[in-house]
């Protein structure tokens, strides 16, 4: 069970460090997925971040108001919108990295460089 508090803390300092993008944790999973699967129609991004489709149109929405995303039509299926990250999402994202990067140097202070290393692997082979 610990391992799973582990995992919530170095969110909540994730989300420490990140307070000051005023996005919600939500938003920024969307934004960094989306980074990941840009053109991704929303059932597809829905069912990669695990959530209904309806909480993430509400999600998508807000990201939408801000610039940060932008819905594209599927050129052959009007039924079906495409999600791309927006010129003004890209500084964002990198910040978010950068702050990521502190997190994890947080957590792994302490720790020698080749048990981080085999750490970061173990924990690579569980996530594939």
């Amino acid at each position: 069970m610990g391992h799973w508090r582990s995992a919530r803390r170095l969110r909540r300092r994730f989300e420490q460090h990140a307070r000051g993008l005023g996005l919600t944790r939500s938003q920024w999973q969307v934004l960094a997925f989306l980074a990941q699967n840009e053109g991704i129609h929303q059932g597809g991004l829905a069912d990669l971040l695990d959530v209904e489709p309806i909480t993430l149109g509400r999600i998508i929405d807000k990201l939408e108001d801000r610039r940060l995303l932008e819905r594209r039509q599927h050129p052959s299926d009007r039924r079906i919108w495409l999600l791309y990250l927006t010129e003004l999402a890209h500084p964002l994202l990198l910040k978010m990295r950068e702050l990521g990067d502190i997190t994890r140097s947080e957590a792994l202070a302490g720790i020698p460089n080749e048990e981080r290393d085999a750490l970061l692997q173990a924990l690579t082979a569980m996530k594939s």
